[in-house]
């Protein structure tokens, strides 16, 4: 039994971070129904890089999903979807503010259909406020919510993160907040409506920066790349190690490991006294390889860890062990590698059931099953409603 089995979710959503949302929900044994554009589909599959056919990217997070193509702009197409919200318990919508309100679809109107749906919308900015309507992306979002601008300052310049931050996490806070507001309608019977921003959990996530600001300026402790516990040191091989010594007890450990126990008193020195041993720590670390730093030290207590290739990521002993990689077998694609749902649980596991759908695969069994026979199936089509 799968923790989120006889969900269903209409997926109105477009682009990465909010497949990562229905991705997490339809692993955790949710049925994802996936709304897409006749002929078009959602954008993901079309962009490069492909694999074969479609987006690598959109293989990797719409596996355990189905397809149906539905134009929204259609008044029929619009009544299709109504009948849907009947039986589903979940849409979720990643539009700009108002769009699907012009439509007759937003949830003051919906929620007449389906008293117990839970919409959530996804947006940059949110539903409200001066931003609702500007386009935006990621960097923008972390832009507002200050992540950019400390992002880097040891170069005297921001520096773009390597992942999109607050797209993937809006597909973590979506799915989460979906989770809260079913558990709330176990309690109450009644919907409701979500209103998640990307801006507003990027923000969320900016603790450490704000509580210094509110503190009056004062460090808590430097995780941009400032201090020497806490870095990256280049090695002799050119390659690099992450250090993570934030710690008394395992930069001491460190320090005693690399033949340097007179630095240890210096873990909190500052100005030119910690400029002195972040210079000497870099020449301690050109002195061997990478593996060779990892192995002399994975028994002496010490926060240190390779800084990894995307293929290196794939041969790691330890997520291989987590069995976080996967393959499933693509009807057109072949065999794709997937990354496995990140949690296990002891009693409800999440599972890959099926590949990413092609577009518009279950269009026919869902409408048939609404009543729609060959010659209405036909009529769809030609009048560009599937």
């Amino acid at each position: 039994m799968n923790a989120l089995e006889g969900i269903k979710i209409l997926d109105l959503s477009r682009l990465m971070p909010f497949e990562y949302c229905t991705l997490l929900l339809a692993d955790m044994g949710a049925e994802v129904l996936k709304i897409e554009e006749p002929g078009r589909g959602d954008y993901m599959r079309w962009l490069p890089p492909k694999m074969r056919e479609e987006n690598a990217a959109f293989l990797l997070l719409n596996r355990n999903k189905k397809s149906m193509t539905l134009n929204l702009k259609k008044k029929e197409g619009q009544d299709i979807l109504r009948k849907l919200v009947r039986d589903n318990d979940v849409l979720f919508e990643s539009y700009r503010p108002g769009v699907m309100s012009r439509m007759g679809l937003g949830y003051k109107e919906l929620k007449e259909v389906n008293p117990k749906l839970i919409y959530c919308s996804a947006t940059g900015y949110g539903q409200s406020g001066p931003y609702k309507d500007r386009p935006g992306h990621d960097i923008n979002y972390i832009s507002i919510a200050g992540i950019l601008g400390v992002t880097g300052r040891h170069t005297g310049a921001p520096v773009i993160p390597g992942i999109p931050i607050a797209d993937m996490s809006v597909g973590a806070f979506s799915a989460l907040a979906i989770l809260a507001a079913l558990i709330a309608r176990e309690k109450s019977g009644e919907g409701q409506f979500i209103d998640i921003s990307m801006t507003d959990v990027a923000l969320s996530q900016n603790v450490i920066n704000l509580a210094m600001h509110l503190a009056g300026g004062k460090e808590m402790m430097d995780l941009t790349g400032k201090e020497p516990y806490y870095n990256i040191y280049e090695t002799r091989d050119g390659k690099y190690v992450s250090l993570g010594n934030i710690e008394e007890r395992f930069w001491e450990n460190f320090c005693e490991g690399v033949g340097r126990p007179d630095l240890i008193e210096h873990h909190s020195s500052k100005g030119k006294e910690k400029e002195r041993v972040a210079k000497e720590l870099r020449e301690v670390m050109l002195g061997k390889t990478r593996d060779e730093w990892v192995n002399q030290m994975k028994d002496k207590d010490v926060c240190i860890a390779p800084v990894y290739s995307i293929e290196e990521v794939l041969g790691d002993p330890h997520l291989i062990h987590r069995e976080m990689f996967a393959e499933v077998d693509h009807p057109v694609e072949g065999r794709i590698k997937q990354i496995s749902f990140p949690i296990k649980f002891s009693n409800t596991p999440a599972e890959i059931r099926s590949p990413p759908p092609a577009l518009g695969e279950h269009t026919s069994e869902i409408l048939r099953k609404m009543g729609y026979d060959k010659k209405g199936l036909e009529r769809l089509e030609s009048d560009g409603v599937i």
